[in-house]
């Protein structure tokens, strides 16, 4: 039997073929004696030959100079005098815009129930009864607009016969009357639903009580008592200043309002200084604080 070879058989290392070394670099170029000659020449060209042309062409490097500033200078103010144009078309539109949303707040008349939003376009186009009788009220003669509410508007009623000196109730001379139109929002399933509101709330502490309501013609009626201005009027006509005693007066009587009618279930929904009116001046209620406009109560 033939006797195995001891040891592994060592493989050849292969070398790797040498590489060729890459070309030295090139010298610097060298300058001919005529290249240097053409440049030299041209440099001598484009200098002044005299003082008085050296002077010139500062001079004229100089105006040039001054003249890209100026023009820099008239771009720049260019620039900001279209910006203060911009700024003063904007600053317009926005005071216009204020001036109308405070026409619509306002409403037309300010005479004790401000403007709250602008009613509904078709109780516009459907004239207003020259008087009214609902619910078995006495007859009264439709006087002047005191505003708009959210569902409706409000003018002063006036009764034509009768009639007792007190301020207020059903036999007061001086009414409000509630006009909202039959098509208007709150009127899609008949009756206001101001009105299932004011049955419960009227009369009670800072609400305002509903005397007689009714429909007559195309508007749903509330006859309701005169009240005074508004918190916002009142803002307004005392140049937009409060003493901080009446501040916390009006803070107090307000939560109180409030506290009232959610103990009775309701959260008013509109609450804002146009919705907060005083009484009627030179009453007894005078600086008592009421709660109208309950169209969004919930």
């Amino acid at each position: 039997m033939p006797e195995l070879r001891r040891g592994v058989r060592r493989g050849r290392v292969r070398v790797a073929p040498k590489q060729r070394s890459s070309s030295p670099p090139l010298p610097n170029y060298v300058k001919t004696r005529a290249a240097v000659a053409r440049e030299a020449a041209k440099a001598l060209a484009t200098r002044p030959k005299t003082r008085l042309a050296a002077r010139n062409r500062l001079k004229k490097e100089e105006e040039e100079e001054e003249e890209e500033e100026e023009n820099q200078v008239i771009v720049i103010s260019e620039e900001i005098e279209s910006d203060s144009e911009r700024r003063e078309g904007e600053e317009k539109v926005v005071l216009e815009v204020e001036e109308e949303e405070e026409k619509e707040v306002m409403g037309d008349d300010s005479g004790g129930l401000s403007a709250n939003k602008a009613a509904g376009k078709e109780d516009e186009t459907v004239p207003f009864p020259e008087k009214v009788q609902v619910g078995g009220s006495p007859l009264y003669k439709v006087d002047r607009k005191l505003g708009k509410g959210g569902f409706g508007q409000v003018f002063v009623g006036r009764r034509v016969s009768g009639g007792n000196d007190r301020s207020t109730g059903p036999g007061a001379v001086e009414v409000a009357l509630k006009f909202e139109h039959r098509n208007s929002k709150g009127c899609n399933y008949g009756p206001p639903y101001e009105w299932q509101v004011y049955n419960t709330l009227g009369g009670s502490h800072g609400v305002p009580k509903v005397h007689y309501k009714g429909r007559q013609g195309d508007y749903y009626v509330m006859v309701m008592d005169m009240l005074g201005p508004s918190l916002w009027d009142v803002w307004n006509s005392s140049g937009q200043a409060m003493s901080a005693e009446m501040v916390a007066c009006i803070a107090v009587e307000s939560l109180s309002i409030l506290e009232k009618m959610h103990s009775r279930g309701y959260v008013h929904g509109d609450v804002k200084p146009e919705n907060f009116l005083l009484g009627q001046p030179s009453t007894a209620q005078e600086k008592k604080l009421f709660l109208v406009d309950l169209g969004l109560g919930k």
